[in-house]
């Protein structure tokens, strides 16, 4: 047939059986005729006419879009070669043009100029501030912390108000359990809500603190064997911060830095295949590296004074599966920048690490942070989607923002106010996280404790007033 040559184009293909078919059949109402569609009304041929252009033109559509766009010449390259022909995001970065030998020069020049703030490993002030906190001996059973008469002292150390909080948080819980007893430790739910809440040290929110204090206790009392178990981290490890999916621990080189440079060195372990190193470091300032003393020196452990270093840990397994940073603590205008974590990209959107950024953040503002920023490399699009993901507001653009490995970045600007946390943004994140009926929960028990504590105070209040009013009283009769 004439239109089966291959010197025709597509288009001219379409128009040529265009006319064979009408050739064929004369006019539209004898093909309508031999399709059995002549008897029908006319408006209705008229719509299944239509309707057949509409498709056809939208295949047409869809069909010269994608010879425009190039998709066929990229499949015809694929299968000619074996390779991918659209660049991941690393190797995008790694194909930026180098600085000029005069900028580089110059910016070492002006460098020596410069006070430098030397780095130090180890925990920071802030590491210290945004971990849990727990009496020096905690072998120490709950009556004593219940009983104890505080004007007396300890044999121990005991953090500022923890006793105090301690004992506010096992009678809220004893009157208002967050779920069935275990069988055989009717007090284990108390103690569990009770560490949890006084745990948070004594400046965070009471909205913070209670629930995150709930959800310590769910996590804790799920079984025997959770409440076993998270008993004996805390005795160990009591600075933790706990969720349901993975605990936060201060990064420490002692403890994991062997493990934090396997993980993101390449090398094939347990179920994850070899992959490229650039994937995880690209898009920072150093990495990858040689060795985990290389690492070591690098600025994932050695940090200044106003940053923090957090491990991720996985709840269930123990295992390692990545670390982030908090850098520009600003605390005279209460701002902070989160850096994205440093994990494989085979964790990404996982929501491990969804709930990383959510506990920190979730303590950031419970202690009265008013902003949070994340920045990111423009071309970093796994980040990007994770700063979306975290429901973050994009603010702009800085270009020529920093020179990262003797090339230029610029950077995407993220930011989340306290303000859009709390009217939204955070139940948004939990329902994400944990279901919407956690988070309902989560609200009611907010509901319920904020009523309970209103009319604790009244009543303290009410009994202060009538305390004074029988003081006077007593004066004027003397």
């Amino acid at each position: 047939m004439g239109y089966s040559n291959k010197d025709t184009d597509d288009f001219e293909k379409l128009r040529i059986a265009f006319v064979e078919i009408t050739s064929k059949f004369g006019s539209i109402d004898a093909l309508l005729e031999a399709m059995g569609l002549s008897d029908m009304p006319t408006a209705q041929r008229y719509g299944i006419l239509f309707g057949c252009l509409v498709f056809v033109s939208t295949v047409s559509a869809v069909v010269a879009l994608l010879i425009m766009g190039g998709s066929f010449q990229r499949i015809k390259q694929q299968a000619e070669t074996g390779e991918t022909t659209i660049v991941a995001p690393h190797d995008a970065r790694s194909q930026r043009p180098l600085l000029l030998e005069t900028l580089l020069d110059a910016r070492e020049r002006m460098m020596q100029n410069c006070v430098r703030h030397e780095r130090m490993q180890g925990s920071t002030k802030l590491m210290s501030m945004l971990a849990n906190v727990a009496p020096e001996n905690r072998k120490v059973a709950a009556k004593d912390l219940l009983q104890h008469d505080e004007s007396k002292g300890f044999e121990y150390y005991i953090p500022p108000m923890y006793q105090e909080n301690y004992y506010k948080a096992y009678r809220t819980c004893q009157d208002k359990p967050g779920g069935a007893t275990l069988p055989g430790r009717p007090e284990s739910r108390f103690e569990a809500y009770a560490r949890g809440f006084a745990g948070c040290g004594p400046y965070v929110s009471d909205l913070y603190r209670r629930s995150y204090g709930r959800m310590y206790e769910a996590i804790c009392c799920a079984n025997h064997k959770t409440d076993d178990k998270y008993l004996e981290l805390w005795k160990t490890r009591p600075a933790d911060i706990v969720g349901r999916y993975v605990r936060l621990e201060a990064l420490d080189d002692s403890r994991h830095l062997k493990e934090l440079y396997t993980l993101t060195s390449g090398e094939p372990g347990l179920q994850n295949k070899a992959f490229d190193p650039e994937e995880v470091w690209s898009f920072q300032p150093e990495g990858p590296f040689k060795s985990d003393e290389e690492m070591a020196k690098s600025f994932v452990f050695q940090h200044m004074p106003n940053e923090a270093a957090f491990a991720i840990v996985h709840a269930v397994t123990d295992r390692l599966m990545g670390a982030f940073l908090l850098t520009n603590d600003d605390p005279k205008n209460l701002t902070i920048q989160i850096e994205p974590p440093l994990m494989q990209a085979a964790f990404e959107g996982c929501p491990e690490q969804l709930e990383a950024i959510f506990l920190m953040m979730d303590r950031l503002y419970g202690y009265g942070y008013r902003r949070i920023q994340i920045c990111i490399d423009s071309q970093d699009v796994h980040k990007r989607k994770l700063a979306t993901r975290l429901g973050f507001t994009v603010e702009g653009m800085l270009f020529k923002h920093k020179i990262v490995k003797e090339s230029s970045r610029d950077s995407n600007i993220y930011s989340m106010l306290n303000s859009d946390w709390n009217k939204g943004a955070r139940a948004a994140l939990f329902t994400k996280l944990y279901g919407a009926l956690a988070c309902k929960v989560d609200a009611a028990n907010e509901k319920k404790e904020e009523e309970l504590e209103e009319q604790n105070r009244q009543l303290v209040a009410k009994k202060l007033k009538e305390a004074e009013e029988a003081e006077s009283s007593k004066l004027k009769h003397e």
